[in-house]
């Protein structure tokens, strides 16, 4: 996870964290966002991974990751997740709301 990887996601996070709240229902907006994301990330993983596997199938490598998960580190392995899960999407921007709002970052 690159500098620009970090800064592409941060920004990402900043913009639309106030928009997730801790409670059992989701909003329409939450699919929304997720969709935005999950396109932004993956072109910039996928345009990362064409630079030094130029055959690379974005699907295929999502398949072999499945299956070998415990070769993967923790973190990547948890932000991966976040692309697949709803759930573990909205957690990960309760996680930044609740660590800005803690330091009184709003």
């Amino acid at each position: 996870m690159d500098t620009k990887f970090q800064t592409l996601q941060i920004g990402f996070t900043d913009k639309c964290y106030q928009e997730f709240e801790d409670t059992e229902e989701n909003k329409l907006t939450y699919t929304t966002i997720f969709k935005e994301y999950l396109s932004l990330v993956e072109k910039y993983i996928e345009e990362q991974l064409l630079e030094r596997i130029p055959k690379l199938s974005m699907s295929a490598f999502m398949t072999v990751l499945k299956y070998h998960k415990d070769e993967v580190s923790d973190d990547i392995f948890e932000m991966l997740l976040t692309f697949m899960d709803l759930l573990a999407f909205k957690e990960m921007f309760l996680d930044y709301r609740a660590e800005k709002e803690g330091r009184g970052l709003d």
